[in-house]
């Protein structure tokens, strides 16, 4: 299945390093950007996940949520959150989806 900008995603059971939770129920009534990554711990992942956590007053201003996705479980996430903050001075306070079915 093919998704374009403005599409609606299907209502997933997502798997994160915050929790499993439906996409549907957690985005609600905000707007939600849905972005991937091929691989935690890469140089490039690493500052672009960055930047996005630094933005996390801009996303609050408009009503927008942010969620993650790549290959690598969950546990992977949560450590490589470390590593975002630490290069990029910010928290990834977003979740990050383990899509490692």
């Amino acid at each position: 299945m093919a998704l374009r900008i403005n599409d609606e995603i299907p209502n997933l059971n997502v798997t994160t390093d915050q929790g499993s939770f439906d996409l549907h129920d957690w985005v609600g009534d905000s707007w939600a950007i849905l972005f991937s990554h091929p691989k935690d711990f890469t140089p490039v992942c690493t500052t672009e996940f960055g930047a996005v956590a630094r933005l996390a007053d801009e996303w609050e201003k408009r009503g927008t949520k942010v969620i993650g996705v790549s290959v690598d479980g969950v546990e992977d996430h949560k450590k490589w959150k470390g590593d975002i903050e630490k290069v990029s001075g910010a928290a990834a306070g977003f979740p990050i989806i383990a899509d490692d079915g």
